[in-house]
């Protein structure tokens, strides 16, 4: 039988190197475009060769991508950004690469076009991260009959910019938080690649929207402070007003990458809480049980305690 070929935008990301591992599992052939694909070699380790296809894909430039499509029975959008840069914008990232691939989609023959997008997209958000995903996600469905819109919470794994980041800065004897008491819902990378191949998988889901996370809601606060009992470091976790978040956010979006939080987040940890809404599909429907990501991330974080591997848990 014919493997299927799928084409996956972002795939040398942190989401994409589980995806691509769970896709190579099934037989599918993997077509990756992904910037500087020489240092992404490692992913061709995840199958046998012939199994995995690199393309440096230039955002700007879609004629390789479509030739791609063309022959494409699925493709898979992970393309996303937390920040603007000055050569990457929220509506170019968001909003223009799913238009485009939706067109793409439609031209060719295309089976199911899945796009990644995140809980919280929304028109009338100030946040022009969560107006700019909401827009691609209405512009991905209107191009293309047979799109999957899949709204992840936030995102943990080993190679995480979250559990990661809060350990890191465990060096700081006081640890000020915007939004402390912000709910949200997060979910094991490996989780959302399951999910993704599931929603592949399953008849009869086009235009449909999917939001998933993890078993547990948890504030913003007490997951840091879960994150530092994990690694055995005593931290005062304090709340920092938003209007003092914004000023400083101001003056450290200027920088080419903003340290820890820019004005648009300040935004975002001011609207609603970042959860499922039951509004939508889940991962029930998918038939998919999630893992306790509090759990799973001593199995990562253990190289930020004092005798790494060998501390008492």
């Amino acid at each position: 039988m014919k493997n299927q070929i799928c084409t996956i935008l972002g795939g040398g990301g942190f989401i994409g190197r589980y995806l691509v591992r769970n896709l190579t599992k099934k037989n599918y052939r993997c077509i990756i475009s992904t910037r500087n694909s020489f240092q992404k070699g490692y992913l061709k380790t995840q199958a046998t060769p012939g199994a995995i296809e690199l393309i440096d894909w230039n955002p700007n430039n879609f004629s390789e991508l479509k030739e791609a499509i063309k022959n494409s029975d699925v493709v898979i959008n992970l393309i996303g950004i937390l920040y603007e840069t000055r050569k990457q914008k929220f509506y170019n990232i968001h909003s223009t690469i799913p238009e485009v691939v939706a067109k793409a989609c439609k031209e060719s023959e295309v089976k199911k076009f899945i796009h990644v997008s995140a809980i919280g997209a929304n028109d009338n958000s100030k946040s022009l991260y969560q107006k700019s995903k909401y827009s691609g996600e209405v512009k991905a469905l209107n191009n293309f009959n047979k799109t999957v819109i899949i709204r992840p919470s936030v995102v943990c794994g080993t190679e995480d910019n979250f559990t990661n980041l809060f350990s890191k800065l465990s060096f700081l004897p006081v640890i000020p938080l915007v939004g402390i008491n912000y709910k949200f819902q997060p979910i094991l990378v490996n989780d959302v690649a399951d999910a993704i191949v599931r929603a592949i998988e399953t008849k009869n889901n086009e235009n449909k929207i999917y939001e998933i996370g993890g078993p547990k809601i948890i504030s913003f606060g007490d997951m840091v402070k879960s994150i530092l009992k994990t690694i055995n470091k005593k931290r005062f976790v304090v709340p920092m007003p938003m209007p003092i978040a914004k000023i400083q956010s101001t003056i450290t979006d200027l920088l080419p990458f903003p340290p820890i939080l820019t004005k648009d987040q300040c935004e975002i940890l001011s609207e609603a809480d970042n959860i499922v809404s039951n509004n939508f599909l889940s991962l029930k429907d998918l038939d998919l049980k999630p893992s306790d990501v509090e759990e799973e991330m001593k199995k990562w974080l253990w190289r930020y305690r004092e005798g790494g591997q060998f501390a008492k848990a």
